[in-house]
């Protein structure tokens, strides 16, 4: 099946069909670990969609935190995206390298600071390809568009808000990150962190959400994976992850089942790992 809802997430058919409209803009949202030793931007140069522009994920972020690319404060924001010639009246698309990695935490961002029209490319660049659509290295002409920025707080969590949450249990806690690292049968790679996960959370492993291609699974079968996770869709839900960016996948997944009550753990393990006053549960829930 193909998603083509430009709230949350459309087809390569969909953006071939829309590429001329006056009102798109296109963004590559690519981020890598750090460990990959890949240069987002320098891919970009290399080869990009059609009049996209890079997001810089580390660059539009709080960097007055010593955690990894946090939301930025709303000036920020609102000066780096009129950079980009992103403003209001614009429809967004945001796509990443990898396929469905990174482009999540775009459009999380971009929702949290209250711009909705914004949807991810499913299946990214390497669908894009895989279609038979073109690539570009050209520089797209930028005009300044100001963007009205109105920050929606129930969209993010901190870790004092998922520290209660994980007491009281009121709150279905949702870990992306792969089973090893969850379990904390394995070393974090981000050095000094503890190993486990948040006491109380589930672990839903992004990759189930997603097909062999990077595309997202149907609807229905989102709905299944996250059953079979044992996540009670009834509780409003945190998604965490290593430093918040494939929590985003699982945000985007759960607003595509209809599910509007989740908000993101933006510290995620990189903050909860590194406190020894935080409790760490190891082995499976």
């Amino acid at each position: 099946m193909a998603y083509d809802d430009p709230k949350t997430i459309v087809s390569t058919e969909w953006l071939k069909a829309h590429l001329k409209d006056p009102d798109l803009r296109i963004l590559d949202g690519s981020w890598h670990m750090p460990s990959e030793e890949r240069n987002g931007a320098q891919e970009f140069i290399e080869g990009h969609l059609p009049t996209a522009r890079f997001f810089d994920i580390d660059d539009i972020s709080d960097h007055r935190s010593n955690l990894p690319h946090m939301a930025p404060p709303l000036e920020k924001f609102m000066s780096r995206v009129r950079l980009l010639g992103v403003g209001d009246g614009h429809q967004i698309v945001v796509y990443d390298s990898k396929g469905l990695f990174s482009a999540a935490r775009v459009w999380w961002l971009f929702r949290l600071m209250g711009h909705i029209n914004i949807a991810v490319l499913d299946g990214g660049l390497p669908k894009w390809v895989a279609d038979g659509h073109p690539l570009e290295t050209s520089a797209p002409i930028i005009r300044d568009r100001h963007m009205t920025v109105q920050r929606q707080p129930q969209m993010v969590q901190d870790v004092t808000q998922v520290a209660h949450a994980a007491k009281l249990q009121d709150y279905e806690i949702i870990d992306a990150r792969a089973a090893a690292r969850f379990r904390g049968d394995v070393e974090e790679p981000r050095k000094g962190l503890r190993a486990g996960h948040i006491p109380g959370s589930k672990n839903l492993p992004f990759t189930q959400v997603l097909n062999a291609d990077h595309t997202l699974k149907s609807t229905a079968e989102l709905v299944e994976v996250f059953r079979i996770a044992g996540i009670n869709l009834n509780k409003p839900a945190i998604t965490t992850c290593g430093s918040g960016i494939t929590a985003a996948i699982l945000s985007l997944a759960l607003e595509l089942i209809g599910k509007t009550d989740h908000a993101l753990y933006d510290g995620s393990w990189t903050e909860w790992g590194q406190f020894p006053t935080l409790n760490v549960a190891t082995g499976d829930v």
